[in-house]
């Protein structure tokens, strides 16, 4: 993955989770995701580079950080509970794919079932 096409993957697949809402509340450097008012998912540069930063379940970020060198803990985010993903070349795009789409099924999870835009127990199962 090249440095744009890393937020270029994670915006396209963004593109396909229904209850999504792109916001700005951080200021034009930040491009923030949600699913019904909750965040899932940001994009900066502030570091420098073009980032993405997703929520995670805190044992599989810890794997995930160990496993791949384009994985750090969340940019200003809690570090446990967030993950950063940079352009370095290392990530593929089912794996993008599957980090956004773990990181909305999370925020969906934690929703009131009325609000839930999808069932986060059996979205996508047959598509992964």
């Amino acid at each position: 993955m090249t440095a744009e096409s890393v937020q270029d993957r994670a915006r396209a697949r963004v593109q396909e989770l229904p209850g999504t809402d792109l916001e700005h509340p951080f200021g034009p450097g930040w491009d923030v995701y949600k699913v019904r008012g909750k965040v899932f998912m940001l994009f900066t540069e502030v570091t420098g580079e073009p980032i993405v930063i997703l929520k995670t379940d805190p044992e599989e970020g810890k794997a995930l950080r160990e496993q791949y060198d384009d994985i750090s803990p969340g940019y200003h985010m809690n570090k446990k509970h967030w993950i950063t993903l940079h352009p370095w070349g290392g990530l593929s795009t089912p794996l993008i794919d599957d980090l956004v789409t773990d990181s909305y099924l999370l925020v969906v999870a934690n929703l009131p079932w009325a609000k839930r835009p999808v069932d986060p127990d059996t979205f996508g199962r047959g598509l992964r």
